[in-house]
């Protein structure tokens, strides 16, 4: 009865200690959570590969948001050198955890000793709390020193020390900045449909990964859980700056990354090997790619084709949106306005020009009983609809249950029927939308709630106390709904071209979804803000969660963009993996020939892609390239294309210059090839007018370029290369080039090179097993101070004629003219 006495007395300080944030988040006073027991370890038994234990709850629990759990199981495995597994979860029930099916976990067979390990795990017995430091250093990476744990049925809670004013990336997807602001952030992970893509909520996607950088190395954190959740960023809390996690739900499941001392690179490596290698794309979606919602007919939508072509602007890819459906029915198309032979024709007509056609498809389903529409019927036949608690299939519409064991044949079937190269629209890659998933509303309250922008957890989505034909409710996977869509839609894709690459493009993801899809960046609206947003929201999801095939809409979704807005937006456009520019139906049109200066502007940005683009180029933040330079770790709005192109766009609104940051180190103007010299410092550029990019090729590179673009990536392929050697401060540069038939999943030959500078000679040497069927026309070297006194080729001295050198620009030019078939040398004297 006392101990009763005094957890009600502790209930009573709790309640009032809670505070209604908004209108639906939970706002705890920190002393509260704090002053909670926590657990014991006991029956700890330890192993080379790490250890087990049980975690007692001490006296006076909390009770905060349910009634505290009494045991714990605690595990640990040094699953690699690089990686430590922690998982912490109630023996006594079985708790949700992301499915495997979802997300496949990396192997632990290969487990190692904790002393040969780079990061290692420690523990204090009572109070509970852990750290996770590094082998080498002892440094400390994530502690939970002084911070109680929480494990209750619906709220879990861990909290870690930072350092004064952390280097924080991840926790998206937001329109925060790329390095979180330390001190009052609250990153809630609950998909939602976003538009707008507001500051400071919850988005479309769920990727609960941050990585820390520090001038001594940079590791990551990773907490697989499907839940929704509150992640804080604290920096003024008595116990110093903090980040904690408040979980719904689920087990506390944790991958320690070891990440690198010097290479930042490495910690995306460590991720991609717990969360999935991105998916290889085809080569042609690398190209430029044309949308809109709005296009009234097939008539607008040829007249979109045909007007790129007539003004020289390279279109790889034409997309339609939901206007060529008939009555918005997904599967079926519009017979007035988009009739399927018209539509046949307009794919016939792409693909003869070799250019490609997709076409939007949503997830949900029309409800449309007995009236003989065969996507409904075929859903019933195998009852792979989504369910209400009281059985009802109807939701408004029809959802796809993506647990459900026949759902894969169901969607393969819909996707071979009317995408069917024969009888229907013989689509290229797939566009999947609304699949947070977005519908009408309901309620299911836990006692802790998160900071969701919509408002309550069952807001303008599906009900989250659905279950699934699995037994899985919703409240648990609801954040896994875009990325088993994307799953399923890839497989559909690949059946219908077996042993081809395929490109899906989606809206909401979960961690992993990059080894399977595409994503574009949701809503915006046409808006300078925006379009400063798309760079950081881009950095986020290409080198952070590794789904590296994104972009923004641009020239912008909603609302009217404006000549100077869309011109700026198509250079930076492309520059961002997926390159589409897309509007909303309220919008004017905003294709880029609709003004000369963005058809000029779109025209020269993509003639610098085409040529510097190799098929795994993904975008970097400078401090990857620059880890000790504290003055790149906020940089947000200068980027590296590849590994060596710096892309420094101008992003005042309607600006002609623009300040960058020059790290202390040696670059070339892309545009004339001439040396500058970074300092570490701000340099202003002037008079950068609106069809210009400022870009910047990094020292110490070999960049293979093709001579010329093309209109199509099928003609650029066509065209020959040329190498730009770019030495650094010691003279030296090296490179490499891959090149395989850009479709193949299993290409059945390759050719990889390896590009070496030094003492004023290129090697170039590899494997030539795909014939690339072009020549080498030429190697330029830069930076050279003087008219050199001898070129040679092959180890030939070359004739006079073969060469050129610019004094003004330090370019020494050595025609090449030879078939890409096997390595050369090319080196020059100045002496």
């Amino acid at each position: 009865m006392v101990r009763h006495g005094r957890n009600t007395a502790l209930r009573v300080f709790l309640a009032a200690a809670l505070i209604q944030a908004s209108a639906v988040a939970t706002f705890v006073d920190p002393a509260v959570l704090e002053a909670c027991p926590g657990y014991s370890a006991t029956n700890a038994k330890t192993r080379r590969d790490g250890l087990t234990a049980d975690l007692i709850l001490g006296p006076k629990p909390c009770n905060v948001f349910g009634n505290d759990i009494q045991k714990l199981s605690l595990s640990v495995v040094y699953e690699t050198a690089d990686r430590i597994h922690l998982k912490i979860t109630d023996p006594s029930s079985a708790r949700y955890e992301v499915p495997e099916s979802v997300l496949p976990r990396p192997s632990s067979q290969n487990t190692v000793s904790s002393q040969s390990a780079a990061i290692r795990f420690n523990y204090t017995t009572s109070p509970f709390s852990f750290s996770i430091y590094r082998a080498s250093t002892h440094e400390v990476l994530f502690t939970t020193a002084g911070h109680s744990l929480i494990f209750e049925p619906q709220y879990l809670r861990v909290k870690t020390r930072l350092p004064s004013n952390a280097n924080i990336y991840g926790l998206g997807e937001h329109t925060n900045p790329f390095r979180l602001p330390p001190d009052n952030t609250t990153l809630t992970l609950w998909s939602r449909d976003a538009y707008g893509i507001p500051t400071g909520t919850n988005l479309y996607g769920n990727h609960p990964v941050y990585f820390e950088h520090r001038t001594t190395g940079t590791h990551g954190v990773f907490l697989l859980n499907s839940d929704g959740m509150d992640i804080k960023l604290t920096n003024s809390d008595p116990g110093g700056p903090a980040l904690e996690y408040n979980v719904i739900g689920g087990v506390l499941d944790f991958y320690f990354l070891a990440g690198s001392e010097s290479d930042p690179t490495e910690v995306a490596r460590q991720y991609a090997e717990v969360v999935g290698v991105p998916a290889e794309v085809p080569y042609w979606t690398f190209g430029f790619h044309q949308c809109r919602f709005g296009y009234q007919s097939f008539v607008d939508v040829a007249n979109v084709i045909v007007n790129y072509s007539a003004a020289a602007i390279p279109l790889e890819t034409m997309w339609t949106d939901i206007d060529y459906m008939d009555r918005r029915r997904v599967f079926t198309v519009d017979p007035d306005y988009f009739p399927l032979p018209r539509m046949r024709e307009i794919v016939d007509y792409l693909h003869s020009h070799d250019q490609k056609y997709i076409l939007m498809t949503d997830p949900a389903v029309a409800y449309l009983p007995g009236e003989g529409y065969a996507p409904y019927d075929n859903g019933k036949a195998l009852d792979v609809w989504l369910k209400a608690p009281n059985g009802s299939e109807s939701l408004g519409v029809v959802w796809p249950d993506w647990f459900h064991p026949a759902i894969q044949q169901y969607w393969t079937l819909e996707f071979g029927s009317f995408y069917n190269p024969q009888t229907g629209i013989d689509i290229d890659g797939a566009w999947i939308d609304m699949n947070e998933p977005r519908t009408r509303d309901d309620f299911l309250d836990p006692q802790y709630a998160i900071n969701n922008a919509n408002g309550e957890l069952s807001s303008k989505t599906a009900f989250t106390n659905i279950k699934h034909a699995n037994g899985l409710l919703e409240y648990d996977t609801h954040n896994l709904y875009g990325t088993m869509m994307s799953v399923g839609t890839r497989e559909a894709m690949l059946a219908r071209r077996p042993g081809n690459r395929t490109l899906v493009i989606t809206r909401s993801t979960f961690a992993g979804a990059g080894a399977h899809v595409g994503k574009w960046l949701g809503d915006n609206f046409s808006l300078w803000e925006h379009y400063r947003f798309s760079i950081a929201g881009m950095l986020g999801f290409a080198s952070i969660y590794q789904v590296p095939m994104v972009g923004s809409d641009i020239c912008g979704y909603a609302e009217d963009t404006t000549e100077n807005l869309c011109a700026r937006w198509a250079m930076l456009g492309a520059f961002y993996p997926f390159m589409r520019n897309h509007n909303a139906d309220t919008s004017i049109p905003q294709e880029f020939y609709r003004w000369a200066s963005v058809a000029q502007a779109a025209r020269n940005a993509i003639d610098i892609r085409y040529r510097a683009h190799r098929w795994y180029t993904v975008v970097h933040p400078l401090w990857f390239k620059y880890p000790k330079d504290p003055n790149t770790f906020a940089i947000e709005h200068q980027f590296f294309f590849g590994d060596s192109v710096l892309v420094s766009p101008v992003t005042d609104d309607d600006a002609t210059s623009v300040s960058i940051y020059l790290p202390r180190d040696i670059f070339y103007d892309f545009a004339s090839l001439a040396p500058v010299l970074g300092t570490g410092s701000n340099i202003t550029l002037h008079n950068v007018n609106f069809t210009q990019i400022p870009l910047h090729i990094k020292g110490g590179v070999v960049l293979p370029l093709r001579a010329e673009s093309a209109m199509t990536t099928t003609a650029l392929r066509r065209n020959d290369f040329e190498f730009v050697v770019a030495p650094d401060m010691r003279g030296e540069a090296s490179g490499k080039l891959y090149i395989d038939d850009g479709e193949s999943i299993v290409p059945p030959s390759l050719t990889q090179v390896v590009m070496t500078f030094k003492d004023g000679r290129l090697d170039v040497s590899g494997s030539f097993g795909y014939a690339t069927g072009v020549n080498v026309s030429r190697v330029r070297f830069l930076g050279v101070t003087s008219s050199p006194k001898q070129v040679s080729v092959h180890g030939k001295v070359a004739l006079r004629s073969q060469y050129s050198y610019d004094a003004a620009s330090k370019v020494l030019d050595v025609l090449i003219g030879e078939p890409f078939v096997k390595g050369f040398s090319v080196q020059y004297n100045t002496h």
